[in-house]
Formats: C-alpha cells, structure tokens, sequence
C-alpha cells in the first residue's frame, strides 16, 4: 500500500475489524471505495456469520462498473470442522485465496519461533548471557507444545490454542523480571510461563503438570553452564548473535521424531495409526450403498442379519428384585453391583427397544423415520448407534468389538450377583464407573478398620501374577485385571516402569493389588503418579491417579505421557 501510496492516514485505506455493530461501518467503506478507488480490509469475516450474505452481494454489485484501483481484502479463521464452514461459495470462487499454514515439524516450529525477534531484542537486556539462553529455551518449549498436539491425546488431553503472542509476551516478562532482580528469578519464570502465560490456556491438570515439567527441565540454573539438553543431543546453544541461533538449529537439531518432545516413538506409530483408519472410514462412508429394497427403502440384506444376531444374543435383563433380595448384607461392593445391574438394563432395553423398532420397519410395518435410518447406517457402517451410546460407557471399539465386550461384561456381572462373593481378580474395564468400585474399597476397609474416609487413599502395587495365577480373593482391598499401560511398560522383574519396546503400543499389566491405607502411610518416594483413563481418548474419561514405583526420574514419564487404560 505504502508504495502505491494507499495508507490509512491519507484515507485511501479502510480498515474495519468486524464484530457486533461493525456490519454497518463495513457497508460504507465498502461503498465509498468502490467510487473513489480506495482498498478496504475486512478482517475476521467469520464472526459476522449473517452479514456474509450482504457482503456476498455488496462484492458482486460494485466488481462491476466501479473505480480500477478498488481492491477489497479480507481475512477469516480456518473453521475445524466441515459444519463450520460459513463462508459463502461466491466469495470464496472469486477471490484470490491465500492460506497462512502453521509450520510442521520441529524444525519449522523452532525457526518460527526465534523469527519473531531480531538481533535488537537479544541485546536489549542487561543480562544479555541469561536472557539469550532463556530465549532459546521458550522458543524450543514454544515449538514443543505447539506441535505436540499431532500426537492427540498423547500430547495434549485437550486442544489448546498456543499462540505467537504466548512466547512474545513471555520474553516481556523475562526482560522485566531480569532487570528488576540482581538474580535470575527462576521459579517466578516458571511459574509466570507455566501458570499464567501458556497456563491460562490449560484447562486439565494433567496437561498443567506436563506444561510445569516441561518449564522445570528446560529452563533452570544449569543452563548458563550449557548443562542442560533441550532434547537427546541437542544441547542448549551458546551466547550467539540471531544468525547464530538460526544456523545451530540447522547444524544440530537431530532429525524429527517423537524424541524431541520427550515421548517414545510408539506415540507417532499410534498417531498414524489413527490417521489412517480415520482416511479409510472416510472412503469407506463414500461408498454408495447398494439397495435391493425397492420403494426408496435403505437398507440391505447385510444389516438385516447383523440386526437378527444382535437380537438373538442379547441376554435377558437383571431382575432386579430377585437379586436385591439375594442380598442379605448391603456391603459398598454389594451396592456397586446393583448400580451396575440397572445400567446395564437401561442399555439392553434401548437396544432391545431400537432393534424391534428398526425390524418392523424394514418389514413394512413402520414407517421408517431418521433415527432408524441412521441405525441402519450405524449397522452398516460397524459403528456403535448413537442411541446407544447415550446410555454406554466411554468406548472407542468399532460395533462387532464393543457388542462383544458388553456381552463379556454382563457375563461377569451374572457371575458375581449370583452369591455376591468378590471374584479372585476383578476385571476393573467391565464397570459403568470403576470410580465407584476403587471407592467401594475404601468404604469397606474404613468400616472394618473404623477409620475416617477422608483420611484413607488406595495403595497399589503391582504383582507379578497373571489373572490365571490368582486363585482367591485377599483378605482386604481387591487384585484387578485388565490394564494396559500407554507410552511405557511395566517391568514386571524390577517391579518397575521401564522404557516401551517398540511396536508393543499398548502392553498389557500384570494383576495389580490394591487397597485402602491411611494418607500418612502413603509412600512418595521413588513414584510415577500415573492417570488412569477409560480409553485412548484421555481427557474426560479420567477415573483414578495411581502410584507406580520408577527408578528414574517421574519427569521422564510426565513428558512421555504414560497412563493406564482401561480399555483399548
């Protein structure tokens, strides 16, 4: 603009920021420049949702017959998913399209980060040494988290928008505090970057903690003696100049891997993993389907008979009555079973409910209304039915795998409600709310013992046994089975967690015997605190924190994201 004299203080500009009441502000400058020639920028289009039609039309009326050196520009957020995508065709067919990509890779990640500042800014401070290496560190810290979030669950627990004015805002800080303090604050650094500036987006603990262990590692003491490595081999640079710092990065960052963010390479085996069933469910859900019922009908022979084994195999629900009267001692463990009883007969009536109703309509007795439609396209699809899931536990498992698993569970529960006895080893992945199974264990022992629950937690130790060696239940708490630990494994003759092999994603844990002790007696010395989820999803399906014994540091597996998963 400036150097074909368009500028904002000569008018020739206009620059609107759209939001509430600006629709108006934009329609003028809109109009005036398509008479005398000026450029408009219209930015953040995507906030005006019901206004994009006019503007549709606006553009369209002055691209004829207006002045040549007319030029609008307009700028709007990519949308996340295909139902966010407001922006009308004609805007979008005659517009020239330019996209702004956030880098990909460390490699892009790192260079990015460090172009947001000049030679000037590394020579601002008093303290040149240490704000030039704590510089360095945020910009590396700033790619890690910015493109940890690839690995899905395994990076973040939640999507979180990190952002350039994150790290920019965070080197005004540590200019301020270094010339405000004779020393490097490091633990007001840490927790200024980790708790208030990339902080304030996080919204799960887990994720806090890992934003905490990655500042605790990266940025401290050691690092004005070039003692502290970034990634494996990657050593934190010496005092360079800014074309310096760009040509270490080109000469000695290793190659992109999962290592460079402190996980193991399994995470990007189990990334793409994901990727590419997602690409082949796309193709597969594009397919046309063929129909053999005439009369518009959409259903063929194959979920017929999908439909018909469900049916056949599912089981009759609990009677409830005759089994409350089973009971004679209402124990925590006992009341837990009956919670378990009525969920699950919720669940099977609506299959049940849903199924029939489906049958009848491909028999022609029904009229058949979207929600059979989209069952149908659920069976067809080997998808869990929406209307199922509503009532089910969290699950990730295609619809062959997850009616099996069902099947399986209420299986157990008919085992153990026939006399109430705890099984040997409780299958921990076979309850609606294990939470409240680990809680039952606590009540029951603060019973016995007449000790106060909120004073108790569980202890947990991991045996060397599996489900088949166990015979009996113990004498207090319960072993359960059924775990598979995420980004390590468990080594079951050290009694430690060790590094993963590659390939094995998701090994499978020994039994683990747990029990409730008093909080004093808690052992905190040499522990992972390792979050144990429902399924690969993380976040939500949070249900317990258990203490493993490690021999390294617990940082290593905090960066690693290891957890324990019910289900996989």
């Amino acid at each position: 603009g400036r150097k074909l004299d368009f500028t904002i203080d000569n008018g020739r500009i206009h620059n609107v920021s759209l939001g509430q009441g600006q629709e108006a502000v934009a329609e003028r400058a809109l109009e005036l420049a398509a008479t005398q020639g000026h450029w408009v920028i219209l930015q953040n289009i995507h906030l005006v949702a019901r206004w994009l039609r006019t503007l549709e039309k606006m553009v369209e009326q002055y691209s004829l017959g207006s002045h040549a050196d007319y030029r609008v520009f307009m700028s709007a957020e990519p949308a996340l998913s295909p139902e966010a995508h407001i922006i009308p065709q004609g805007l979008l067919e005659n517009a020239i399209k330019i996209t702004n990509e956030p880098p990909t890779g460390m490699y892009a990640n790192l260079h990015k980060a460090l172009d947001l500042f000049t030679q000037d800014t590394l020579e601002m401070c008093s303290k040149e040494i240490e704000f030039k290496c704590v510089l360095f560190a945020l910009c590396y810290f700033h790619a890690v988290v910015a493109e940890r979030r690839k690995f899905g669950a395994q990076g973040w627990n939640r999507s979180y928008p990190f952002n350039n004015g994150d790290l920019t805002i965070s080197i005004n800080v540590l200019y301020n505090y270094l010339e405000a303090n004779p020393k490097v604050p490091w633990d007001d650094l840490r927790y200024l970057f980790g708790e208030i500036m990339y902080g304030g987006h996080i919204t799960d603990d887990w994720d806090r903690r890992l934003c905490r262990t990655y500042l605790s590692e990266y940025i401290r003491m050691e690092m004005l003696d070039r003692e502290v490595y970034l990634a494996p081999g990657f050593l934190i640079p010496p005092s360079l100049d800014y074309k310096g710092y760009h040509e270490y990065i080109d000469d000695n960052l290793p190659p992109e891997s999962p290592y460079l963010y402190g996980l193991h390479p399994n995470a990007e085996i189990g990334f793409l993993t994901v990727t590419s069933d997602r690409l082949f469910r796309t193709v597969l859900e594009m397919q046309p389907k063929e129909s053999d019922a005439g009369g518009g009908s959409v259903v063929s022979r194959e979920e017929k008979a999908i439909l018909d084994e469900i049916i056949e195999r599912l089981p009759e629900p609990f009677n409830m009555a005759e089994i409350m009267a089973k009971a004679v001692d209402k124990t925590p463990y006992v009341v837990v079973a009956f919670q378990e009883c009525e969920r699950i007969n919720i669940l099977t009536q609506e299959i049940r409910r849903s199924l029939k109703e489906l049958d009848l309509g491909l028999k022609g007795e029904l009229t058949i209304t979207s929600d059979m439609e989209e069952m149908a396209n659920a069976l067809f699809y080997d998808n869990v039915p929406e209307s199922w899931t509503r009532y089910a536990y969290p699950s990730l498992l295609s619809l062959g795998a997850w009616y099996a698993d069902l099947l399986l569970r209420i299986r157990e529960l008919e085992v153990w409600t026939t006399d109430f006895v705890l099984p040997a080893t409780v299958w921990l992945a076979g309850f609606f709310n294990p939470q409240s199974f680990l809680t039952a264990i606590m009540q029951s022992t603060a019973r016995k013992n007449e000790w106060p629950l909120d004073k108790m937690c569980l202890s947990v130790e991991v045996t060397k046994k599996n489900r088949e060696d166990i015979t009996a239940p113990p004498r207090e708490g319960s072993y359960v089975h059924g775990l598979f630990m995420e980004g390590a494994r468990w080594d079951i003759p050290s009694g430690v967690i060790a590094d993963a092999r590659l390939k094995e994603l998701m090994p499978m844990m020994p039994v683990i015997f747990i029990r409730a002790i008093p909080v004093e007696r808690m052992d905190t010395k040499n522990v992972y605190e390792c979050p144990l989820y429902k399924t690969r999803m993380r976040g939500p399906t949070y249900v317990w924190t258990f203490n493993l014994k490690t021999k390294e540091k617990a940082a290593k597996w905090i960066l690693a994201a290891v957890a324990l998963l019910l289900q996989i």
